[in-house]
């Protein structure tokens, strides 16, 4: 096993995004070419971002986004999907269970945090009416699988009420 520097880790961890990864920019193309719309990272239209500022003024809508930033919203159907990487969020898969056995004393309470704040973001989004879905990245080597998850999930393309 190599081991890297502390500097060549913070290079390596540096370059890992939060937004537009290769497996949201996969679900994101096939949920397209499937006829689907949607609105990126949380982004909400005016209307249903005051109405939920008004019903619910206890959930804090930071930038006029849902909690937690979901990466495709779908406004009219009330739901949202994340993209969520195995190791981040603490999936129940071989990366996603595999925890650093080095610095533990900064990677568990990271992880755990993790992991606590998207209980509290699914939470919230309950609250505000609105159904997630999660689509982990280690899933997304069989595309069709998920395709039909997520048709399940949202009911067919062009049959939501309003925008």
């Amino acid at each position: 096993m190599d081991i890297i520097s502390a500097q060549q880790r913070s290079a390596l961890m540096s370059q890992i995004r939060s937004k537009d990864t290769a497996p949201e920019l996969l679900l994101r193309r096939l949920l397209h070419a499937a006829g689907y719309r949607y609105r990126l990272h949380g982004a909400l239209p005016a209307g249903i971002r005051e109405a939920l500022r008004r019903e619910h003024p206890q959930i804090r809508l930071r930038s006029g986004k849902l909690p937690g930033s979901p990466d495709l919203v779908f406004s009219a159907r009330r739901k949202a999907v994340f993209v969520d990487g195995c190791f981040w969020h603490g999936h129940d898969c071989p990366v996603g269970r595999r925890r650093p056995s080095s610095n533990t004393g900064y990677w568990n309470p990271k992880l755990d945090q993790n992991l606590a704040r998207d209980a509290r973001t699914r939470r919230e989004l309950a609250e505000l009416g609105w159904e997630t879905l999660t689509v982990w990245e280690c899933e997304l080597k069989s595309t069709e699988q998920v395709l039909e998850e997520a048709i399940r999930f949202l009911g067919p393309p062009g049959e939501a009420k309003g925008g």
